[in-house]
C-alpha cells in the first residue's frame, strides 16, 4: 500500500515537472526592474482557431489574459474550459482571450485540441519576441493579465482557478 502511494507521488512530481519545463535558453528573457510594469508585446500573427490575422494593435484598450501553453500539458488542458467561458461572457465588455502555443512542429494536435474543446478565443504559435515580450516562458501553464493601458498587471504561475480569474478580470474592466 506504501508503494502505491510513492509510486503516485513520483508520477505527479514527474507531471510536475514535465510541465514546468521549456527550452530557456531559446525562450528565456528579461524582468523589468521592481516598481517598473511591462507592456504587452506587440505581434501580429495568424490565429489557428479560425485562421484571421490577428494584430495586437486590435486589442487594444482591451482587458486582455494572455495564456502560454501545451497541448501535452495536462493543467494547460484544465484551463482551457474557463478560458472558454471567460471569452463566452467577457468578450463583449472589452475583454478577450488570447493564447500562445509552445507546442513546437507540427501543429495538428493544436487543431485537435480546438476542436475538440470548441475552443472560441484566438490560438496563436508562440515564437521568441512574444515570450520574451512578457519576460521569458520559463515554466507552463503561465498566464498573464493586461489591463486597458496594455500593462501586464499580474502573471501566474500553474493552473488558476476559475474564481480568481473572473474576480480579477470584473475588477479590471470596472476600473478602467
Amino acid at each position: 500500500m506504501k508503494l502505491k502511494y510513492i509510486f503516485l507521488a513520483i508520477c505527479m512530481l514527474i507531471l510536475l515537472v514535465a510541465c514546468k519545463q521549456t527550452d530557456t535558453d531559446s525562450r528565456g528573457g528579461y524582468m523589468p526592474a521592481i516598481g517598473q510594469r511591462m507592456h504587452m508585446v506587440q505581434f501580429r500573427q495568424e490565429s489557428l482557431t479560425d485562421k484571421a490575422v490577428l494584430d495586437s494593435r486590435q486589442l487594444e484598450s482591451q482587458v486582455l489574459l494572455v495564456t502560454f501553453f501545451a497541448s501535452w500539458c495536462p493543467p494547460c488542458i484544465q484551463e482551457i474550459p474557463t478560458f472558454i467561458d471567460l471569452q463566452k461572457s467577457y468578450s463583449g465588455k472589452g475583454f478577450s482571450v488570447v493564447a500562445f502555443s509552445m507546442d513546437e512542429g507540427d501543429p495538428a494536435p493544436l487543431y485537435k485540441l480546438i476542436e475538440k474543446y470548441g475552443i472560441n478565443y484566438p490560438v496563436l504559435l508562440a515564437d521568441e519576441t512574444v515570450t520574451r515580450g512578457v519576460g521569458g516562458v520559463t515554466g507552463i501553464p503561465v498566464t498573464f493579465l493586461v489591463n486597458r493601458k496594455g500593462e501586464i498587471v499580474k502573471k501566474y504561475l500553474g493552473y488558476v482557478e476559475h474564481d480568481v480569474l473572473e474576480s480579477e478580470i470584473i475588477g479590471m474592466l470596472a476600473a478602467d
